[in-house]
């Protein structure tokens, strides 16, 4: 036998170690195993710093693709944002996620294999180029949390409101994953010499299982309740229309909100310069109307000059197909498709009348004050209600009157709408005659919602798109959401994550005791092998033949047999000899 084939059979890792090796350092072909002893450590501390700053770059990536990820009822307004700033339309909160997600994966596969490598007892050692891109990770995901916190800091209120429906589900992924952790713990536990480093593991690996273990004791969720205690669903508000279907604030929109069942129609209305009330949500005309190709010079004009017959002429609809702000365009047949690219600036006239030829339907609207020097500055109340009372056939009922302004005259001339407030203490609800409380999802509070409803104040919540989101909300008592999706939410039977207080005890004592008697193992296996091990070798030792042959790279979990150290005494002997011998034919 050579000695190049000694080298081979003797020190060569196994195929997987091989893989493993090869994917994390880039030594696919150099890799001969680079095993750790009896009281090693894993890595130099350059590796060391690697590693923490591989742990560090995957907290952040996960934090960060939790947090974007339960931020997506709040995408559209986040890509108008973009756009209104940018001045052109991309998709950028799906963007984010794509590239968040990568980076996520990325870092979690060298995590992994990180883990496996240690698992095996091989030294660890990362290529300069996956250095680069954990560094690369870390930058995107620490200044990503850093900008989105300058500019969209409530999301993390989201974020909290997430926790309250996964929370039991986290908790679960994360004492599984801890557990898997055991099996390295264990295994270098065992390794080490040093009990002060024994103790320091063992403290920080037990002391975070066992604040995994009793987290559920600081959990609370809406939707854990007993069987029967929950509330009917909260009805629909079409939030302008169906802006999921169709171009938003336009007739087709809140048609398509009618047909899947809403229990309201929610739209935000501007008077024009000669004083007829329209839909529109933004100041200008740019995000939602052709206006840049019909008065090139009034792009950024406030929509409150334009008059009623200039509105007319604008396009409200094309926008909604170059853009596909939902990306629910192609789920539109070819002629659902050409309504929706021709539809124009919708009337306050023409709303009501939609919702008056259904009796029992709602409408709540957000009214804007013209600019100064609009001939309606001062009367744009009266003109509203000028439109309600005498140019439409909707009832004072149907009316949800939510400006605040001029609250106190317009209960005079009209005591029969039903006024609708933001988040106010509740004796001055009770002051105003409120009837129902608009508030934003992230108010929302079980015993806030219960406080008003004991004052006969239904609530209501704005903006709701995400089935977690409803869920949350139906749980908690809510009579109904304002939503961009009426269509989705009307097929949700039952709230997502609903579960009774034994149902979630069980799940949670299960858990946590399969994997403490796992944990349990994982420590006993390791401690038995080390045993047996140190047994082994202790008998190898003993004054003999074999006393002085040691493999010079040996596998430190393993003791090698006589015949193996027979091959490489012969190996050894025979590359000795071979200088002498020359070319003497083996015969």
């Amino acid at each position: 036998m050579s000695r190049s084939s000694t080298t081979v059979s003797g020190m060569m890792p196994n195929r997987l170690v091989r893989c493993l090796a090869g994917a994390y350092g880039c030594q696919w072909k150099r890799y001969r195993g680079t095993r750790m002893h009896q009281g090693d450590c894993c890595c130099n501390k350059l590796e060391g710093a690697s590693f923490a700053l591989l742990l560090t770059a995957f907290c952040l990536t996960l934090v960060f693709l939790y947090f974007w990820s339960q931020a997506q009822n709040d995408y559209n307004d986040f890509d108008w944002f973009n756009f209104m700033n940018l001045g052109f339309w991309v998709p950028w909160s799906v963007v984010l996620l794509v590239v968040a997600a990568s980076f996520f994966t990325y870092t979690a596969v060298l995590m992994l294999l990180a883990v496996c490598l240690l698992s095996e007892g091989q030294k660890l050692y990362l290529h300069w180029s996956h250095k680069i891109g954990i560094g690369v990770s870390l930058v995107f995901s620490a200044g990503a949390i850093a900008v989105l916190t300058g500019l969209w800091g409530d999301e993390w209120e989201t974020l909290v409101l997430s926790f309250q429906v996964t929370a039991p589900y986290l908790h679960v992924g994360g004492v599984l994953l801890a557990t898997a952790l055991g099996w390295p713990v264990a295994l270098h536990f065992f390794c080490m010499n040093s009990r002060v480093r024994q103790a320091l593991v063992l403290a920080l690996y037990l002391g975070g299982l066992v604040a995994l273990y009793l987290s559920p004791l600081g959990m609370y969720s809406p939707c854990i309740m007993e069987k029967g205690t929950l509330g009917p669903a909260p009805g629909l508000i079409g939030h302008r229309g169906t802006p999921m279907l169709a171009p938003e604030n336009t007739a087709m929109s809140f048609e398509k909100a009618v047909e899947a069942g809403s229990l309201g129609l929610e739209a935000d209305v501007t008077i024009s310069y000669d004083g007829v009330p329209f839909l529109m949500h933004d100041v200008t005309l740019l995000r939602t109307t052709n206006v840049r190709e019909v008065f090139p010079d009034r792009t950024h004009a406030p929509a409150a000059l334009f008059s009623w017959a200039e509105l007319e002429s604008l396009n409200a609809g094309a926008w909604f197909l170059s853009h596909n702000p939902f990306g629910t365009v192609a789920s539109l047949g070819a002629a659902e498709r050409e309504r929706a690219g021709n539809q124009s600036v919708c009337s306050l006239r023409t709303f009501l009348e939609l919702a008056a030829a259904r009796r029992d339907t709602l409408v709540i609207f957000d009214l804007y004050r013209p600019p100064r020097g609009h001939p309606y500055r001062d009367s744009w109340i009266q003109r509203t209600l000028e439109v309600i009372h005498n140019e439409s056939s909707i009832r004072s009922q149907q009316v949800l009157w939510l400006p605040p302004d001029l609250r106190a005259v317009v209960q005079e001339i009209d005591p029969e709408l039903q006024q609708t407030s933001s988040r106010l203490p509740l004796e001055e609800l009770r002051r105003n005659r409120i009837v129902k409380a608009n508030l934003h999802y992230r108010d929302m509070s079980t015993e806030l919602i219960g406080e008003y409803a004991a004052a006969n104040i239904t609530t209501n919540l704005y903006v709701i798109t995400q089935p977690w989101l409803y869920s949350l909300a139906w749980c908690a008592g809510v009579h109904s959401v304002t939503t961009n999706a009426p269509h989705i939410l009307r097929a949700l039977h039952t709230p997502l994550f609903l579960m009774t207080p034994g149902e979630y005890n069980v799940m949670w004592i299960l858990t946590d005791v399969a994997s403490f008697i796992l944990v349990l193992l994982l420590f006993f296996f390791h401690w038995w092998r080390k045993q047996s091990l140190a047994c082994s070798k202790s008998a190898l030792e003993e004054p003999g033949t074999y006393r002085k042959i040691r493999p010079e790279m040996g596998d430190v979990w393993s003791v090698p047999t006589i015949s193996a150290q027979r091959e490489q005494r012969i190996a050894l002997t025979s590359s000795l000899d071979w200088p002498a011998r020359g070319k003497e034919s083996p015969g």
